[in-house]
């Protein structure tokens, strides 16, 4: 900064003020700044400015993957809405593991995160509690951390399950399975009790399958299932990756949907609406969910105050109609 200050025959105040845009200067004094700049091919050093102004205007996002669209989607809108609050993110993975959360969640708070948006592991209690990480922002999407004083930003999951399984109920269904990606999932375990409440008020039975996270293990699921005497007529998918993986085991085995089996799934994704036939989803506006959870730490910042008591909002989900349902004879 001292460099490019006496090239531009300027104080280095006058730099960090164009720089920073915090006080205007004059327009020939600016343009010999940024002259002096590029020919000098000066980068501020951000960590420096950190340590100095104890601001390193950068948040945390904290997922269990990035090759699940629904979580790469949430990444991308907080990243989006950062930018347009002047901060940058930094992006790490949990592989669903509480404490390979916790891990990438210390490391960030050592980087100087000035907060964290997750989306918690499922395996092990969560360990992002206050204790750790008392004088952080911190906001959580999709599932709660127990007990903890976070903001959250969940969907309507298990009337989401219930519009679904009503939807193949109505179509004359009456073996309808549901599958699972895991019976300790936060929301899916919410999936499971619409899907049970909708079958116990239609007077059926319900039938669950859990696990099949893979394509080979769907397959064999499949394959034992419809080996049976009386299997079902109707599958609810508990979620995009469970949906994804039964359509194409149903497909290599050439079981015809929605003549022998309908399908639905719960959470839209890109190319659902352009499989054969289209896919029937629960959707849940992924997008909107970020951006609010987004918001509620921004506004935290703003105030800067943490969560005492955190609030809990709620976002509806919507049934999208499409082909994989049929009427059942």
């Amino acid at each position: 900064m001292n460099d490019v200050a006496k090239l531009a025959g300027v104080g280095t105040m006058t730099v960090s003020r164009v720089l920073s845009g915090s006080v205007r200067v004059s327009e020939e004094t600016a343009k010999r700044v940024h002259e002096a700049i590029a020919k000098l091919n000066y980068r501020p050093n951000e960590v420096a400015r950190a340590l100095r102004e104890r601001h390193s205007r950068q948040i945390g996002i904290l997922v269990p993957n990035l090759l699940d669209p629904f979580f790469a989607i949430c990444a991308h809108t907080i990243s989006e809405t950062a930018n347009e609050h002047g901060y940058s993110v930094i992006i790490a993975t949990h592989a669903a593991d509480a404490d390979k959360e916790f891990t990438e969640a210390s490391r960030m708070l050592r980087r100087q995160v000035e907060g964290l948006i997750v989306i918690p592991a499922d395996e092990g209690p969560s360990r992002i509690t206050p204790a750790e990480f008392r004088n952080l922002p911190v906001v959580t999407l999709d599932r709660p951390i127990e007990g903890s004083p976070y903001d959250t930003v969940v969907v309507e999951n298990k009337f989401g399950a219930q519009l679904g399984v009503n939807h193949l109920i109505e179509h004359g269904h009456k073996r309808i399975a549901f599958f699972g990606l895991s019976r300790t999932m936060h929301t899916i375990k919410l999936r499971y009790e619409g899907y049970r409440e909708a079958m116990r008020h239609a007077g059926l039975q319900t039938e669950a399958y859990y696990g099949n996270g893979t394509q080979e293990e769907m397959l064999t699921a499949i394959q034992s299932i419809f080996a049976g005497k009386t299997p079902p007529t109707a599958i609810f998918c508990s979620n995009n990756l469970i949906a994804r993986n039964a359509f194409h085991a149903l497909s290599y085995m050439q079981i015809k949907i929605p003549e022998t089996v309908a399908l639905v799934g719960f959470d839209d994704f890109e190319t659902a609406n352009i499989l054969n036939p289209a896919l029937t989803v629960v959707r849940q506006p992924i997008t909107e969910m970020a951006r609010i959870g987004a918001t509620l730490l921004f506004s935290q910042l703003r105030s800067k105050e943490t969560a005492v008591q955190g609030k809990t909002t709620v976002l509806p989900v919507e049934l999208v109609v499409r082909d994989s349902c049929g009427t059942h004879p």
